[in-house]
C-alpha cells in the first residue's frame, strides 16, 4: 500500500469520522472529490490509482485537476473551490503523517482558492409565492404533498437537506406549534409554524399514516424524498405557475430560493437580521441577505411606513 492510499484511508476513518464526526454529506463530498482527483491523476501519469503516491499528486497535477473541473466538467468557481478545500484538508492531514513529503505538500496547500463574483440569490415576491403554492394539483396525493413541503419551506426557510430529513415526530402541531430540525453543522433548532402551515401539515399527517420516526414527506413507495426529487417537483410547479405569473419564468426556482424568500419576507416584516439568522440556522456573523437587497428592503419598509 502506498503512502497516499494509507493516508486517504486514515483521513476518512480517523480524521473525518472519528475526530471531526463529519456529516454523511461532507464525507460523500470529500469522497467524490478524491475519486475524481485520483482518476484524473491516474490518466495524467499513466499510473494505476492504487499505485499513486504523494509525489504523483504534486501542485502542478492538482492545479491541472482544478482547471479540468472548470473547463471540461463545467464546474462553477464555487464548486472548484469546494473541491480544493477537500484536497487541502487531506494534505493538511498528510503533512502530519508524512514529513518526508513536506515540500510537495506545502506547495499543494499554497494553491489559493479562485475569487468568484458575488452571486445575489433571487427570491420570490408574495405574488410569485402565492402562484407557486397554487400550482400543485391538490386533488392528487403528490400535489397535496408538494403543496405542504413548499409551504413549509417558504414559511420556515428550511434547507433542502433539512426538509428531506424531517420525520413525523419533528412536527409539533399543538399549542405553540413548531418544527424541530437537525441542521447544518449538527445544530438543532426549533422554528415556529404559522396557523396556515399548521392546518396544511395536520391534514397531510392525517392522510398519511406512519411511525413517529418515519419520513414526513414520502415518495409513492413510502421512502423519504431526495433533494433531486424536491428540485424536480419544484421545476414542474414553477413552470405551471409561470403561466399565471409571468415573472416566475425568468427565475430559477430552487429550494434555496424558497429559503431566501423566507428571509426576505421576515426582513420585509421588520425582523432584525440577527433574528433572521437564528431563524434560518445561519451563523450570526454572516448575513443571510446581501447588502444591496437589505438596503432595498429597508427603503421599501421606510417608504411604506411613511
Amino acid at each position: 500500500m502506498t503512502a497516499i492510499a494509507a493516508t486517504v484511508q486514515a483521513f476518512f476513518t480517523e480524521r473525518l469520522i472519528a475526530q471531526r464526526r463529519a456529516s454523511p454529506h461532507t464525507i460523500t463530498a470529500y469522497r467524490d472529490t478524491l475519486r475524481l482527483l485520483l482518476g484524473f491523476a491516474a490518466r495524467r501519469t499513466g499510473t494505476s490509482p492504487c499505485c499513486l503516491d504523494v509525489a504523483d499528486l504534486d501542485a502542478p497535477v492538482i492545479s491541472a485537476f482544478l482547471d479540468h473541473l472548470e473547463r471540461e466538467r463545467g464546474n462553477t468557481i464555487r464548486s472548484r473551490n469546494a473541491r480544493l478545500a477537500a484536497i487541502h484538508s487531506l494534505f493538511g492531514f498528510a503533512a502530519l503523517r508524512h514529513p518526508e513529503h513536506s515540500a510537495d505538500i506545502a506547495r499543494v496547500l499554497a494553491i489559493p482558492p479562485k475569487r468568484a463574483d458575488q452571486t445575489i440569490v433571487t427570491f420570490l415576491t408574495a405574488t410569485e409565492t402565492e402562484a407557486l403554492l397554487a400550482a400543485p394539483d391538490r386533488t392528487a396525493r403528490t400535489g397535496r404533498r408538494d403543496h405542504a413541503w413548499i409551504l413549509l419551506a417558504v414559511q420556515t426557510g428550511l434547507r433542502a437537506s433539512e426538509l428531506t430529513a424531517l420525520t413525523r415526530r419533528d412536527v409539533h402541531l399543538g399549542a405553540g406549534a413548531y418544527v424541530a430540525c437537525h441542521g447544518k453543522g449538527r445544530k438543532d433548532r426549533i422554528t415556529p409554524l404559522a396557523p396556515g402551515t399548521v392546518t396544511t401539515l395536520r391534514a397531510w399527517l392525517a392522510e398519511n399514516a406512519g411511525t413517529p420516526g418515519g419520513p414526513l414527506f414520502t415518495t409513492i413507495r413510502g421512502g423519504p424524498m431526495s433533494r433531486d426529487a424536491l428540485q424536480q417537483r419544484l421545476d414542474l410547479h414553477a413552470a405551471a405557475a409561470g403561466k399565471s405569473c409571468p415573472s416566475l419564468a425568468s427565475k430559477n426556482v430552487t429550494p434555496h430560493v424558497l429559503r431566501h424568500s423566507a428571509a426576505m419576507a421576515l426582513l420585509h416584516a421588520g425582523v432584525d437580521i440577527t433574528v433572521i439568522a437564528l431563524w434560518l440556522g445561519c451563523a450570526a456573523r454572516r448575513s443571510v441577505v446581501p447588502p444591496a437587497q437589505r438596503a432595498e428592503m429597508r427603503g421599501e419598509i421606510s417608504g411604506s411606513d411613511g
